[in-house]
C-alpha cells in the first residue's frame, strides 16, 4: 500500500453514536479505507487530507454556534 510513501500512524476517533464507521478518503484516485479506533499508518498526505476536513468541520460548527447565538439574541430584542 505505501511503497516508497512516507507515512504516518494515526488513531480516528471513535464513539458509540456518529462516528463508528471506517473513513474513506479518496485522493487523486487512490482509495483508503480507514478503520476508527485503531493506530493504522497511511501516506502523509492522507493524514493531511484528514486533518485539514476536521479543521474544516470545527470551523463548521464555530459559525453554525456564532449564527445561532447571533439569531437568537436578535429574536429577544424584537
Amino acid at each position: 500500500m505505501n511503497e516508497g510513501k512516507k507515512t504516518v500512524r494515526i488513531k480516528l476517533f471513535k464513539d458509540n453514536h456518529n462516528y463508528t464507521g471506517d473513513m474513506f478518503v479518496s485522493v487523486n484516485g487512490e482509495n483508503y479505507l480507514i478503520k476508527r479506533g485503531v493506530y493504522v499508518d497511511v501516506p502523509e498526505y492522507i493524514a493531511e487530507v484528514i486533518e485539514s476536513s476536521q479543521r474544516e468541520d470545527e470551523n463548521a460548527v464555530t459559525r453554525m454556534e456564532k449564527a445561532e447565538k447571533t439569531y437568537l439574541e436578535k429574536s429577544r430584542n424584537m
